[in-house]
Formats: structure tokens, C-alpha cells, sequence
């Protein structure tokens, strides 16, 4: 549904987007993360035309985004940047006017929609009167007035408090499975990612550092849990034997590609280092991608 080939953006000489090759399949939800300043927006930005690559190729729905803009977007909604409504006109007018930016769209399938993102009830209500979490699923509404097959979403529960971003993940989660659509979403929130996304790529400094399944970040890098009497000597115990490449927080040990934990306690026990505990520890997207942003600063 989308494909980024060698995009690069250069804004007045400042390198925001360096040669990304970017692929997101049709059905998935692709998470697209990192820091602010990371090229996300960039990114999402030339996917949709709003902003020209400086070069590279991009193909939205089977269409060249830059020399068939019209096509590419045509079957595309999305959530970018702050979405802007007529705050003195009620959610369903706002819903119509916009409408008329894409295609004429039947009241029937605006009231569908609206029925779709929650609104059902407060549709009549002049926007200026909705919670930051109602102009958030208006905002999803407009999205998805196209009809769309691909949906674009740029930091969906920005502003939300833990219930809003709740339900938006629900409704992310039953259009996807209601709809079909495809979903690429950038969020700086990694535990709604984790929990909505199968493939991600992380972004650091306008490159693409990582690009994989969730699966493949949890087996990236491994963990353990150690407790021994002496944290710093055990360290340098088992650097000194290769069986360790980082430590985290004087309790966290990652083990080197081969090692295994049996070996660090013997290692330990033989250096009379007394061990209390090791286990291992599940990773999170947050230790994958707070572990990619560390080793791309030491880099």
C-alpha cells in the first residue's frame, strides 16, 4: 500500500529525510516512531503530498504519489498534524462541508461514520462544545469520509487522558478488523503501538534504523535479571569473559549472542562471585527502542 524508495528531504540545506526505503503492506498496522525531530512527519507529510522529496520515489495504492498525486490519495484518509474544524458549526455539519474536499459522501454513510468513531448523540452539538477526546474521533470521522483503503494516522491520542486513548485504540482495532483497512500509524506512545502494531520502523536523525515485526524486537536484544553481591564486579567479570555486551540500571545484564545463563552463573560462582538471582527479562518495545536511541548516540 505504500513504498518509499531512497526518499530524501532537504530542507534549506538541513538533512530532515535521508535515503528511506520504507514498505507497508496491505491488511497491516505499521507503527512509524521515533523522537521529535526523528523525520516522522517528514515522512507522512510526503506520503501525502504535502511535502515534496527532494528525490527518491514514493508509490501510495499502486500510484506515484509525486507525478499521480490524485489517484495515489484518492482511496487515502488521514489524522495529520492538528486537524481544524468549524468550532460554531455542529460535528455532523463540519463532517459534510469537509466531505466536499474529497468526494460528496451520502448522509447515510456520514451518519454511519459517525456511529463508527462514537459520536452518535453528539453529532448535533457545535464543535467549540466536545472534549479534547470527542474533537479526536471528529478528526477520525474526517478521515475516514473517502471511504478510505489506506488510513494514515499521526499521533491519534495526542492530547488524551488513559480513557480516550483507550477507546481510540478500540476503534482503531475494530475499524481495521470491520473494515480491512490498512493502518500506518505514528505515535510516541509505545505501549498503544505494541498493543495495535505487528511491524514498526523506528526513525533516528531522518534514517531508518530498524524495520521489522514486534516479534523481532523482543528476540533483538536479551536481558537478565541479576542479583549478586558485588553488581560492579560481576560486571566486569563477565565482560572480561565476553559473555555480557551492556548493563542497565545495576540489575540488568545483556548477554552476548551465544551466551546463555547457565554460563554466567558458573563464570560467577567459579570467580566467587555469590549469585541470588537471574532471570530472564521479557522485552518491551520500549527497552527495544530506548536501547536502538543509545546505540545510535554512541554511534
Amino acid at each position: 500500500m505504500i513504498e518509499l524508495t531512497q526518499v530524501k528531504k532537504v530542507f534549506a540545506g538541513r538533512l530532515a529525510v535521508d535515503d528511506l526505503n520504507l514498505t507497508v503492506n496491505k491488511g497491516e498496522i505499521f507503527g512509524l516512531l521515533g523522537h521529535n525531530g526523528a523525520g516522522k512527519s517528514t515522512s507522512i507529510g510526503m506520503i501525502l503530498g504535502q511535502v515534496w522529496p527532494t528525490s527518491g520515489k514514493i508509490t501510495v495504492c499502486g500510484h506515484d504519489a509525486i507525478s499521480d498525486r490524485s489517484n495515489a490519495l484518492r482511496k487515502v484518509g488521514a489524522i495529520f498534524e492538528s486537524p481544524v474544524f468549524y468550532d460554531y458549526l455542529s460535528g455532523y455539519r463540519n463532517l459534510e462541508i469537509l466531505s466536499h474536499y474529497t468526494a460528496a459522501t451520502p448522509r447515510e454513510r456520514i451518519r454511519q461514520i459517525i456511529e463508527w468513531v462514537g459520536l452518535t448523540g453528539r453529532e448535533k452539538s457545535n464543535v467549540r462544545t466536545y472534549s479534547h477526546g470527542m474533537r479526536a474521533r471528529l478528526a477520525l470521522a474526517q478521515a475516514l469520509l473517502p471511504n478510505p483503503d489506506l488510513l494514515i494516522l499521526d499521533e491519534p491520542g495526542d492530547g488524551l487522558d488513559p480513557e480516550g486513548i483507550h477507546e481510540m485504540r478500540l476503534t482503531i482495532l475494530r475499524l481495521h478488523r470491520e473494515m480491512g483497512l490498512t493502518i500506518l500509524l505514528s505515535s510516541h506512545l509505545l505501549t498503544e503501538v505494541e498493543q495495535l502494531c505487528t511491524r514498526i520502523a523506528i526513525m533516528n536523525q531522518g534514517r531508518k534504523v530498524f524495520e521489522g515485526t514486534l516479534a523481532e524486537t523482543r528476540h533483538e536484544q536479551r536481558w537478565v535479571r541479576l542479583r549478586v553481591g558485588n553488581f560492579s564486579r560481576a560486571e566486569k567479570i563477565l565482560r572480561d569473559a565476553q559473555l555480557i555486551t551492556e548493563t542497565r540500571d545495576d540489575k540488568f545484564v545483556q548477554l552476548a549472542a551465544k551466551a546463555e545463563t547457565n554460563q554466567l552463573v558458573e563464570c560467577l560462582v567459579a570467580c566467587g562471585e555469590p549469585v541470588y538471582e537471574i532471570a530472564n527479562k521479557e522485552q518491551t518495545l520500549e527497552d527495544f527502542y530506548l536501547a536502538m536511541s543509545r546505540s545510535q548516540r554512541a554511534s
